[in-house]
């Protein structure tokens, strides 16, 4: 038997519509095997694809399961594939909402974690999803191999802060580049980066600069992530969430709301706000719902 399943695209943390991070949200197709829920997300080939499904555990309202292109399953809260399924439940009516924040509980996997939707008047405004307490994992102190991975030149690794994997849910390595012009003249070898990353545990590379254009934003960055087939990510909050709390632990920002940059590059600004305290990160931020249809299958 042949069945159809609705899907839409949304743009998250985005600045306008066709900009941010171009999520595919499925509704439904929690009795879909395995196999198929993954060739699903390689027929979109976005970086992720989300599968909105009835929660399986009492304390969770939903249950989101998302797969890249290469079908590898991914976790972990605050990234644009968990913020833009909760946009479009949202946007959709099937939630319901207060004005001011309302708060819900999302099963990724076997945990679960809170996040709060803000509205006002009967309009969304945000998403604030809360990640794990900082995790700091290992350091890489000669760059050069990073640096060859990354077709730059060594001195264009700083010391501003260590180059070291760090976690919110998802481990990262944060590298610090001198100036957005090095930044975006980054052209990675997928091999040599894949390798390097699983040497010091690391899921994906961030990439950044503390010289953004846009205004009151403190980093400029970039996110690759070969060990999962994404060869870039326009707008990565489980990249975001580990730097804003990098960069309070170093004294370079003061503990509070941080803005950071990504996508540029790929002429898809994105803006991804964070807020960290001690021991403590969220991310925030809105989307846009700009397409619906149905898959066949």
């Amino acid at each position: 038997m042949s069945r159809t399943i609705p899907f839409h695209f949304v743009d998250v943390f985005a600045v306008e519509p066709l900009t941010g991070n171009s999520l595919a949200v499925v509704d439904g197709g929690g009795e879909l095997a395995l196999e198929l829920m993954q060739n699903i997300a390689r027929e979109f080939n976005q970086s992720e694809t989300t599968f909105v499904l009835p929660a399986t555990r009492a304390d969770a309202d939903w249950k989101l399961r998302s797969f890249t292109p290469k079908g590898v399953e991914v976790f972990g809260a605050g990234g644009h594939n968990t913020l833009g399924a909760w946009w479009w439940l949202a946007a959709a009516g099937r939630l319901d909402l207060s004005d001011g924040p309302t708060r819900f509980h999302q099963q990724i996997g076997d945990l679960v974690y809170p996040l709060a939707i803000w509205q006002s008047q009967g309009r969304l405004e945000k998403i604030v999803m809360q990640q794990g307490a900082p995790v700091a994992g290992a350091q890489i102190s000669n760059p050069g191999a990073l640096a060859t991975a990354l077709g730059l030149n060594t001195d264009e690794i700083t010391d501003v802060v260590p180059c070291q994997v760090v976690s919110t849910g998802a481990a990262h390595l944060l590298v610090p580049i001198r100036d957005r012009q090095a930044v975006d003249r980054i052209s990675p070898d997928a091999k040599q980066l894949f390798d390097l990353l699983n040497e010091v545990g690391g899921e994906g590379c961030y990439v950044f600069s503390l010289d953004p254009p846009q205004p009151g934003t403190t980093a400029y960055a970039r996110f690759f992530n070969p060990t999962v087939g994404i060869s870039e990510d326009p707008a990565t909050g489980t990249a975001a969430g580990p730097l804003a709390a990098h960069l309070v632990a170093h004294g370079l920002v003061q503990p509070g709301v941080i803005k950071i940059e990504q996508g540029t590059a790929l002429g898809r600004t994105s803006i991804i706000e964070l807020d960290v305290d001690a021991g403590s990160v969220s991310v925030s931020g809105r989307g846009i719902v700009v397409a619906s249809g149905a898959f066949s299958i």
